[in-house]
């Protein structure tokens, strides 16, 4: 509003809480509600750019004028007037309180060289009764008696490294493992995060009672917060666990993003080659990428290609649902070169390529010298639910194993032949065995060859041969050309088919192709019904011989495959056999793959695996009972899975939206993992108290859900603020926080406010003295209005805040004008 030549606002502040008990400290109050104990009230102040208010005579003027304008409305409300400067946070104030009484406040603020006097207890008591004693009265040695109530807000010192060395564990149930808060967490292998929680600060409330000399206060001065009847904790969190704090938290997820960004520019070029050469055309933007010394790169590769490294230490224990996801486990060879190109300089698109340049050659070099790769299997069958790069390691660590295997003699333990028979029995109870057997894995329980009186022998067979997806693909694709798909898949398998073929001829010289049926395929033998049920039914096939049956239509047809091939296979054991993989072929077609990926390729597999790993890296780790964090764990996978599903089933391409995707999961994932460095650190704290650590995260986790929402502007700036009453046996855990300081401390000060606790001063100290009379038989009385009836007001009260370096005083009067 205008008045003259300047402007005015006017703020309007309403009671937060109407139920509230007067008295109380509430933590929701205006600074002015707290100052004068007031409910509602009104603010007027002129507009100014430079932020300069009334001085005094210009503010009693306007406050009148402002007072005269709410009597002439019969308005109640208290209004105040900004005085001096804003730094002091100076106020004058009055409110009509009917048509007797009238409330005046004031309060200014000393920012520096506060009196030694105020300082104490003693001294601001007898502050507050010259208010209203005779100035000629020696207040020392006489006796007021007020209202005093006080809270002591006291601050922990920052959690950082020397501070948790002097931190008593063993006293407190907590325990300082390594150098860093986090160093056994599970994400500490590849960065080190900031703790999330800065700090604790204490609130002690004393409640009212009733002082009467100077002598009281000094005694209250020196007693202890653990008499106060309220411990209130607030923990201080870091602000870079917002989610607008972009830029200052370094993490997976920040990572992340830079893995996205270079998939985005993956598509600039056909051959990573490009991306190396800053020379070719067009690479502007790549001389500004950062790509690490050589020496970086070799310590890389060194611990990639770590000697000694056993697969078999090594256990997927990621999440159930992370195998949605089609990356490498996170132990694996791909995995763990995706987590290191994270951290390769800035995880650029000229980063990534020249270490995978040097990646791939190291794969080649092991496989020349015949040297099984680390972190890879080298037995068991290849997880198409992974990454193809992963798959042709795994097939390059096979071809590699299994050559070395077949160096071997067949009296050793044979890697790669597999028993494929329904039951044994010891080879010796075969009094049948013919000398000329050879490669028997033992007698198929309870059957017969049909030529000879012979009990069946299993033989050891040659493993089928490991197939990536690709080859999977490319089989289906045949099938679908040929469309005949059990004459092709018999011509496709012939390989496979006449190793078995040889191998059960090797174990049973007098066997015939129905005998190898039989055993190979009993979905294609089909058993005559005996003649006698009754007296066959307990019987063995042994008994019963010859075995009684014929084989299926398909297997009898004419020109029929399987017989061709049986008819000219030679009975040979498996050990003198030709191995179905050509170990040298095999690993050249992968080494080829690996060589001339494209870059979007290689990028694509990369995104899926960093996600998967890193989501992994953080599941495990221990935040105690917190179900929304496993909610949100689980959650976070599932949003994964679905915004990679495109670069999974080859759907991606550069004008996409997928990457947006990418990007907004990024978001999703810092969340979470946010969250997971807040809920360890609270558990870490509060292990004897874990029912602080759960209410103070899900505070916080309520907070962050209310902060994405209309009001995120709002709640941001207000911040996290919680206060959590503790119970009696959690105030020794709290206070056991407060390691006595040392000496050598340089924030260490000369202690003069008294109140301490293990030593520590409170950085805040907030008194509220007050008297109370009644409005009826003295000179405050009155026999009409409303306040005729006998009722007790508020005659003086002060509000002091302050420490050692600063005080506020607060002052009302209610008198009878």
């Amino acid at each position: 509003m205008k008045y003259d030549m300047k402007s005015y606002y006017m703020e309007y502040y309403f009671e937060s809480n109407p139920d509230a008990i007067h008295g109380e400290w509430n933590f929701d109050l205006h600074d002015l509600q707290l100052c004068f104990g007031v409910k509602e009230f009104l603010v007027i102040a002129p507009q100014s750019a430079s932020g300069v208010l009334l001085d005094a005579p210009e503010a009693s003027k306007l406050l009148s004028a402002v007072a005269i304008a709410l009597s002439n409305c019969s308005s109640l409300w208290p209004a105040f007037v900004p005085v001096h400067d804003p730094t002091r946070k100076a106020y004058i104030g009055i409110q009509s309180m009917g048509t007797v009484f009238t409330r005046r406040f004031e309060a200014d603020r000393i920012g520096s060289q506060v009196p030694v006097k105020l300082m104490h207890l003693e001294g601001l008591y007898e502050l507050f009764v010259s208010k209203f004693a005779y100035s000629t009265l020696d207040l020392s040695v006489h006796n007021f008696k007020v209202q005093f109530t006080m809270k002591l807000t006291y601050k922990t010192l920052p959690w950082d490294d020397d501070y948790m060395k002097g931190f008593n564990g063993e006293k407190s149930g907590e325990k300082s493992i390594g150098i860093h808060w986090d160093d056994d967490c599970s994400w500490s292998e590849w960065y080190s995060a900031e703790d999330p929680v800065k700090a604790f600060e204490l609130v002690a409330i004393l409640s009212e009672k009733m002082v009467e000399s100077s002598m009281e206060m000094a005694e209250l001065e020196n007693a202890s917060p653990h008499e106060a009847e309220k411990w209130l904790i607030s923990p201080r969190i870091s602000p870079n666990l917002l989610e607008c704090s972009k830029g200052n938290w370094i993490g997976f997820a920040s990572q992340l993003r830079l893995l996205v960004d270079a998939l985005e520019m993956s598509f600039q070029a056909q051959f990573l080659e490009d991306f190396v050469s800053v020379e070719n055309a067009g690479a502007d933007n790549l001389k500004s990428m950062i790509v690490p010394p050589p020496s970086v790169r070799d310590r890389v590769l060194k611990e990639l290609f770590i000697d000694g490294v056993e697969f078999s230490n090594f256990t997927d224990d990621g999440h159930k649902t992370g195998r949605a996801i089609k990356g490498a486990p996170r132990e694996f060879l791909f995995a763990q070169f995706c987590l290191h190109a994270l951290w390769f300089g800035n995880c650029n698109i000229r980063a990534i390529s020249v270490l995978w340049l040097e990646f791939v050659r190291e794969v080649r070099w092991c496989w020349e010298e015949s040297q099984l790769l680390p972190r890879m299997p080298t037995k068991g069958p290849i997880d198409l639910y992974t990454c193809l790069i992963n798959q042709k390691l795994h097939m390059d660590e096979s071809v590699v194993g299994d050559d070395s295997s077949n160096k071997q003699t067949l009296s050793d333990e044979i890697p790669g032949i597999v028993d494929r028979k329904p039951g044994i029995v010891d080879l010796f109870n075969d009094k049948s065995s013919d000398v000329t057997r050879r490669g028997s894995a033992g007698i198929v329980d309870s059957m017969m060859l049909l030529k000879s009186h012979q009990s069946m022998h299993a033989p050891f067979t040659q493993e089928p041969p490991l197939m990536t997806e690709d080859m999977h693909e490319e089989r289906l694709q045949a099938v679908e050309a040929f469309g005949d798909s059990f004459s092709f898949s018999g011509q496709l398998e012939r390989d496979i088919l006449t190793s078995d073929m040889s191998a059960f001829k090797a174990a049973n010289p007098d066997a015939v192709f129905e005998d190898f049926i039989r055993w190979h395929s009993p979905g294609d033998w089909e058993e005559d019904e005996p003649a006698d049920c009754g007296s066959s039914s307990t019987g063995l096939e042994k008994d019963r011989w010859p075995p009684r049956g014929r084989l299926s239509k398909r297997m009898s047809e004419q020109g029929n495959l399987w017989r061709k091939i049986w008819d000219h296979t030679l009975a040979l054991p498996v050990s003198e056999q030709k191995p179905l993989l050509d170990p040298n072929r095999e690993g050249e077609k992968v080494l080829h793959y690996l060589e001339t990926l494209r870059p979007h390729q290689l990028l694509e597999q990369m995104v899926c695996t960093a996600f998967r790993a890193a989501a992994d890296i953080l599941t495990p780790t221990s935040y105690g009972e917190l179900k929304q964090m496993e909610t949100e764990i689980k959650q976070l996978y599932v949003t994964i899975a679905t915004a990679l599903r495109p670069l999974q089933v080859n759907r991606f391409s550069a004008d996409s939206d997928t990457i947006e995707d990418l990007k907004r999961v990024t978001v999703a994932f810092e969340r979470v993992e946010k969250l997971m460095t807040l809920g360890v650190s609270l558990q870490r704290k509060f292990r004897r108290a874990p029912r602080l650590a759960r209410d103070i995260f899900s505070g916080y986790y309520d907070f962050s859900i209310s902060k994405m929402g209309s009001l995120a502007e709002q709640i941001v700036e207000k911040g996290f603020d919680m206060k959590l009453e503790l119970r009696n046996q959690e105030r020794e855990l709290l206070s056991n926080m407060f390691v006595p300081p040392t000496a050598s401390q340089s924030w260490r000060k000369v202690l003069s406010m008294g109140n301490l606790l293990n030593g520590h001063e409170p950085i805040v100290r907030e008194i509220v003295f007050s008297m109370r009379d009644q409005a009826t038989g003295n000179h405050y009385a009155a026999h009409s209005g409303c306040f005729s009836h006998k009722k007790e007001i508020e005659t003086y009260r002060m509000y002091i805040c302050g420490t050692s370096n600063d005080l506020r005083v607060a002052l009302s009067v209610a008198s009878c004008d």
